[in-house]
């Protein structure tokens, strides 16, 4: 399995574990069952997730930040947890090249999302893309601040 497939199988658990509530390894475990994996793509898949998860709130502030005409509740929850992912690696995951992160994105986007959503993630990606450092710093600082308060 690719890395490619480990993407779509973090999408998928993370949509599952946003929408039913669910515990990761359990969403993991259903789409094991459901899609087949290999130990190396589930294991790129589980840093994702766990990186997703645990960065949620810094991730979710650039989300808001960028989409400044869109209400973030009302984002489609694939395109969230899409950009969300890709954030990730952008941000987190220095072995990732950012234009091979923003290209996978827009790729799950042409599978999973709605029709204007490629084009809705490669507009927030490119942003960050341009000055990554910005967003990172800026986003933690303020999600600490808030968190603080």
């Amino acid at each position: 399995m690719s890395r490619r497939q480990a993407r779509e199988m973090a999408l998928q658990v993370l949509y599952a574990v946003e929408i039913n509530k669910t515990e990761t390894n359990e969403a993991f475990e259903y789409v094991t069952e459901s899609f087949g994996t290999t130990a190396g793509a589930e294991e790129f898949a589980r840093e994702l997730v766990s990186g997703a998860l645990d960065n949620q709130a810094v991730l979710d502030q650039i989300i808001r930040k960028l989409s400044r005409r869109w209400d973030f509740n009302r984002l489609a929850l694939v395109d969230r947890n899409i950009i969300r992912l890709a954030l990730f690696e952008m941000l987190y995951r220095e072995d990732i090249p950012k234009a091979v992160s923003v290209n996978e994105a827009v790729d799950l986007a042409k599978v999973f999302g709605g029709d204007d959503s490629a084009r809705f993630i490669n507009g927030i990606l490119g942003q960050v893309a341009e000055n990554p450092e910005k967003y990172s710093e800026d986003q933690e600082s303020e999600v600490r601040s808030q968190e603080s308060e």
